[in-house]
């Protein structure tokens, strides 16, 4: 009896089960590259953070470049 299930067995773990893993997987990962509306938010509040900083960097250079104009030189 054993023998005759050793066949569709093996061709089962050879063939189908690989291919319906790659599936399987395949359609989980793609769901999951999209973000959640959380990770949206945060990465807005990210953009924004970055943005107010940028802006301050930009403010304390130009207050750099009037009281010390050589500033820039001395790094």
């Amino acid at each position: 009896m054993s023998e005759l299930l050793f066949v569709p067995v093996v061709v089962f773990l050879v063939i189908v089960a690989p291919i319906w893993l790659m599936l399987h997987y395949g359609t989980r990962n793609s769901a999951n590259k999209r973000l959640s509306t959380k990770d949206e938010a945060l990465l807005e509040d990210l953009h924004e953070s970055a943005r107010r900083m940028e802006e301050r960097i930009h403010s304390l250079e130009r207050i750099l470049d009037s009281d010390a104009p050589e500033w820039r030189d001395k790094t």
